[in-house]
Formats: structure tokens, C-alpha cells, sequence
């Protein structure tokens, strides 16, 4: 298990998860991690995946100014976000993100 820091926020992942994640989307965990800190982001709880522990979707900009989705979830008895997976938005999420920044 991998852990980072960035600003007071704490993420964690399984590093085998990443290497995987990094070939088949081409973003690493790190770079995800940034996206957390664009104030323009928007986070959506994501139903679908949520049986065992609740999961979300973030939409932010990372600090190499892509655009990701990242997937995670949010262990409040530790206070660390668990970084699932990270790839780069589709058209139709880049058209939503910005629909968001315009309306503030």
C-alpha cells in the first residue's frame, strides 16, 4: 500500500492497482491525487459501485492540467482517500466540467 500527502488530505492505493491503472489509462495515482485540490472540482457519489463502501467519482483538473475522473472512496476512521482508479475525461465530461466552472 502506497501513501501520499498533500496539503493535510491523505490518499493511499495498492501499488499493483496503479502500475495496471497507469498502462491502461496513462495516470498515475500521484497526478490523481492532485485533482483534488482544483476548486472547481466536482465530486458525485457513485451508486452503482458503492456495495461494500461507499464510492465516489471526482472530476478535476490535476496539476498537469488534464482533466481526470478519478475514482476513490473516504475511510473517515483514518481520514484518508483510497484511490481506486484514474483516467482522463471523455468530451461529454470535459463539456460537464465546464458547464460547472461557468456556473460557479
Amino acid at each position: 500500500m502506497y501513501n501520499s500527502n498533500i496539503k493535510a488530505i491523505s490518499f493511499a492505493w495498492d501499488e499493483s492497482k496503479e502500475r495496471a491503472n497507469r498502462i491502461k489509462h496513462g495516470v498515475s495515482f500521484n497526478e490523481a491525487a492532485t485533482s483534488f485540490l482544483d476548486e472547481y472540482a466536482r465530486v458525485i457519489f457513485d451508486e452503482e459501485h458503492s456495495f461494500d463502501e461507499s464510492r465516489y467519482v471526482l472530476l478535476g483538473l490535476s496539476s498537469s492540467a488534464r482533466l481526470l475522473v478519478v475514482c476513490h472512496c473516504f475511510h473517515e476512521h483514518d481520514s484518508v482517500i483510497r484511490i481506486i482508479s484514474a483516467r482522463c475525461a471523455t468530451k461529454r465530461e470535459e463539456l460537464e466540467y465546464r458547464r460547472f466552472r461557468r456556473e460557479g
